[in-house]
């Protein structure tokens, strides 16, 4: 008989190998391929990091160059697609748009064989921004966008079909760091999604797509949107701490708060917080950057519960005019470039992964007759 596991959802079980990153282990709590995510966060555009994750090595100025200019050469989308995305409601969840968006692109380009892998990634890396562009431009504004930006970002272009106009310095360059922070995170729920079907050999669209429905969740890359919901209910600082400690005594869930691995701190939580203050500053915020600090403050205070990388994403986003809707599908932007490295090194050293069960169902018995149940 297979031992049972003791750690309730696979907490703490070593599920496989990777030299993608690290969490919890070394620098600032993060790392990338050896990299700090503090490090690249501070002196990297997203474009590097995604380039490093997927190819193993930083790339130099030519390679750089060499890289951005293939994926703003690869944003448009075919007709078939952007038919599809025209069919699918306003009031559709914006991460099930991704979900079908990817695997209709699946159908249209899809990946014959796996040494077509880094082109189907680039592909994919290159128009998801402008998959829930065109559907949320097309849905809740009724203006068919143009998709083929000549922005020099991925954020940028995103940010430029949001909102019809270029986007501030500011913006995109706290763009590149909300990617860069989303960008990978070990064996997390939609990474290990991605390895599980990446183990039967499917195909990259398969992966992806699998990948983006388990992010879909609350309890995963949902929580930016349940954060948001939350704090823009609070009227002031004060407001805040009243409700919370309300929420904690009714022992209701609070989203963005501890972490399955972090111990007490997220370390993207630090860097996505000093650029949430700077958007709060440039727009003249007074209440949405001190009510979420005040829920800081609270939560380790009575709970000794720290701000995940979720929360303060919450407030840079809504300081630069991103619908809460949309919070999740930047997040999938980001992530794309872990989810595909996780199913590249899989296919490398595969081996279907098939873990067993405790079973806790009745012991054998026969069947009775029909008119005897």
């Amino acid at each position: 008989m297979a031992k049972a596991l003791s750690g309730a959802g696979l907490r703490g079980q070593v599920a496989g190998k990777t030299a993608l990153s690290t969490v919890g282990q070394s620098g600032s709590g993060l790392t990338y391929r050896g990299y700090d995510v503090k490090d690249l966060a501070e002196q990297c555009q997203f474009e590097e990091v995604a380039y490093l994750i997927l190819q193993g090595k930083l790339p130099n100025r030519d390679e750089l160059s060499e890289y951005k200019n293939k994926l703003k050469s690869m944003r448009a989308l075919p007709d078939a697609l952007k038919e599809v995305l025209e069919r699918i409601p306003k009031d559709a969840h914006p991460m099930d748009v991704l979900r079908t968006g990817c695997s209709m692109l699946g159908n249209l380009e899809g990946e014959s064989s796996f040494d077509e892998q880094q082109q189907v990634t680039e592909r994919m890396l290159a128009c998801f921004a402008s998959i829930i562009c065109y559907w949320y431009r097309f849905s809740h504004d009724g203006v068919r966008i143009e998709t083929e930006t000549h922005d020099d970002s991925i954020g940028g272009h995103f940010l430029h079909m949001l909102h019809d106009e270029q986007p501030k310095e500011l913006h995109e360059k706290v763009m590149h760091v909300s990617l860069i922070l989303y960008a990978e995170h070990e064996f997390n729920a939609s990474t290990f999604t991605a390895r599980v079907c990446a183990s039967t050999l499917s195909d990259m669209h398969s992966c992806i797509t699998g990948a983006i429905g388990s992010l879909r969740g609350p309890l995963h890359g949902g929580a930016n949107e349940a954060a948001m919901e939350m704090i823009e209910g609070f009227t002031s600082a004060d407001h805040a701490e009243q409700e919370m400690l309300g929420k904690l005594e009714r022992k209701e869930k609070i989203m963005g708060f501890g972490h399955a691995i972090y111990s007490t701190s997220d370390p993207r939580n630090e860097i996505i917080k000093q650029w949430s203050k700077k958007l709060a500053q440039d727009v003249g915020d007074s209440v949405l950057y001190s009510v979420s600090e005040r829920c800081e403050e609270v939560m380790w205070r009575e709970k000794k519960l720290f701000c995940n990388a979720d929360f303060f994403h919450a407030s840079a986003y809504n300081f630069m005019g991103i619908p809460t809707k949309l919070f999740t599908p930047i997040f999938v932007m980001s992530r794309l470039t872990g989810w595909a490295a996780h199913v590249m090194e899989q296919r490398a050293d595969n081996r279907i992964i098939r873990p067993s069960a405790e079973y806790t169902g009745e012991a054998l018995r026969a069947v009775p007759p029909i008119d005897q149940r």
